[in-house]
């Protein structure tokens, strides 16, 4: 017989209340498979932000804490040094964390903060409805820029696994997509080695996942997907961009 598909232990019965097509709830399920899976749901603590994710404590049924907008590793870092035997991750946008979080994400990877952190790039500002994002592509149409990106008055966007793999201190720096099946297998693979080296107590690690926004991005689910792997992949390319390893 085949294996049976059921609903992982530490998610909640509640209704997400994300748009059709939206990929925040695949990458809510593959991160609490890998809880699951590690068995640390006893011991974890997520931090929330401020975005479209900003209610995912109702869908997961472990600890969580509510940070202030951009503030989520500032967060993560109080518990974890308070806690070291607690499993700590953060789940930011890219407005939350490339924006008002810069930060806050950059200094806690350079300090090599045993937290794990998983970034939601959808190329938007989602929840407060559609302004462009430092993660937003050239000539992208976005409410608070109608006629497309301009690179000349905005600059390019912002690369963060790149960004981030460029800090010395050793870390895990990884970016998927969950666009595809193949794809949310790998991302599977790379949430729960980022789980793991917490576990080690090894370093830093930080997963980015291509997402899509239909509503904000004026598209279709099924054309979501398909300008998210034409448009955004060429510029935000898959795969390890950094292990501990490496040091």
């Amino acid at each position: 017989m085949g294996k049976a598909f059921s609903k992982p232990e530490v998610m909640t019965d509640n209704y997400t209340h994300y748009c059709p097509g939206c990929t925040h709830g695949i990458v809510h399920r593959l991160v609490a498979e890998a809880i699951d899976e590690l068995g640390i749901r006893e011991n974890t603590v997520g931090i929330a932000p401020v975005g479209c994710a900003v209610m995912i404590y109702n869908y997961f049924d472990c600890d969580f804490q509510e940070a202030a907008h951009g503030r989520a590793p500032a967060m993560a870092t109080g518990i974890k040094r308070v806690r070291p035997d607690m499993m700590v991750f953060t789940y930011q946008g890219d407005g939350d964390l490339a924006s008002i979080g810069m930060g806050e994400i950059i200094h806690a990877a350079n300090r090599g903060e045993k937290i794990t952190v998983i970034f939601i790039n959808n190329a938007i500002y989602g929840m407060t409805g559609g302004q462009m994002a430092p993660t937003t592509m050239p000539g992208q149409r976005a409410t608070t820029a109608p006629a497309g990106r301009d690179t000349a008055q905005t600059g390019m966007p912002i690369r963060m696994a790149n960004l981030m793999s460029e800090i010395v201190t050793p870390g895990y720096v990884t970016r998927q997509a969950v666009l595809k099946p193949q794809m949310v297998n790998k991302c599977k693979k790379a949430i729960k080695k980022a789980f793991q080296y917490q576990m080690d107590n090894t370093c830093f690690s930080f997963v980015e996942v291509i997402s899509t926004c239909p509503t904000n991005w004026g598209m279709t689910p099924i054309d979501a997907l398909k300008w998210a792997e034409e448009t955004l992949l060429p510029y935000y390319e898959l795969g390890d961009y950094k292990t501990p390893e490496d040091a």
